[in-house]
């Protein structure tokens, strides 16, 4: 079986999801944002309204930089474009006196950008500075920070760095956060970092699997409640899946095989968690062929 083949995401489709919802949103003029430049001169410009002293003024531009319409600009001059936003949009985010709303939207243009090309963040030393943001008292803060950390975990590179970074201790006390989609970010998170032998052996050691389980566990009474929870299922079954990889994760999960079982045979259950349940299940029980001659 190739290694971590169940746990496959489908990421270009979320990107090109993320940027068909930006160009639908919002009128051709609105007030609350800045005019964007077209091309090369759209990021400086922008920047250069961040550095004003009136507050709408700088509001208007962060506002402009978490728009689509700079999203489609990045898209179509990924390269040149990221690297030269990201790194101000790190700057921006070191300096601690930065109001909420404004590290909301730096944090909020951070991942729309990762999701484009996680690599420059990765360089500027992005997942230390996202760790730092993991335990602000502000749920706003701690959503995009985890969302931003999830884009970055993408890629190998993201993987290793979230352990070498010491971030998982924190993400995992993040499952049990009030916010759901809190707990939905640290858990895919866990689920990219888990891909990686190094994740693996992390996630093991802080005993994840039956916080993981009991979110998996959960339904949600109300249909809005169901489809709120349904990342957070999701991401938390493939985190599993990932972990059973591991001979002392899979003796782990072979005692709860019931309740994965429920998950993947329930005809009422969503089609697909029941999909994700099953591919569990199936690495779970997973047993190599014999090939050979008795």
């Amino acid at each position: 079986m190739p290694k971590c083949a169940l746990l496959a995401l489908d990421i270009s489709g979320f990107r090109v999801k993320l940027l068909d919802k930006h160009r639908m949103a919002g009128s051709p003029y609105d007030p609350s944002r800045a005019p964007v430049a077209y091309g090369r001169r759209a990021v400086p410009q922008l920047f250069s309204e961040l550095q004003q002293q009136e507050a709408p003024r700088r509001l208007r531009a962060l506002a402009s930089l978490a728009d689509g319409r700079l999203l489609i600009i990045l898209q179509e001059k990924r390269a040149e474009a990221l690297l030269t936003l990201v790194p101000k949009l790190m700057l921006k985010l070191r300096e601690e006196e930065e109001e909420e709303d404004v590290q909301v939207l730096l944090l909020s243009t951070l991942s729309s950008c990762s999701c484009l090309d996680p690599l420059p963040a990765l360089a500027s030393d992005g997942v230390s500075l996202l760790l730092h943001k993991l335990s602000d008292s502000s749920t706003d803060i701690r959503r995009e920070a985890t969302a931003a950390l999830m884009a970055l975990s993408v890629c190998e590179d993201g993987m290793r760095q979230v352990c070498e970074e010491e971030v998982l201790p924190v993400l995992v006390d993040l499952l049990r956060d009030k916010d759901v989609e809190v707990q939905a970010n640290a858990a895919g998170v866990i689920m990219y970092a888990a891909i990686i032998n190094e994740g693996k052996r992390q996630c093991l050691d802080l005993d994840v699997i039956p916080i993981l389980l009991s979110l998996v566990s959960q339904d949600g009474e109300e249909e809005k409640d169901k489809e709120r929870k349904k990342a957070l299922v999701m991401y938390s079954l493939r985190a599993l899946t990932a972990l059973a990889e591991a001979p002392q994760g899979r003796c782990l999960l072979l005692e709860q095989l019931p309740l994965l079982g429920r998950r993947s045979e329930a005809a009422e259950e969503d089609q697909d968690i029941r999909r994700n349940a099953q591919n569990a299940v199936r690495v779970i029980t997973w047993t190599p062929c014999n090939t050979g001659d008795p």
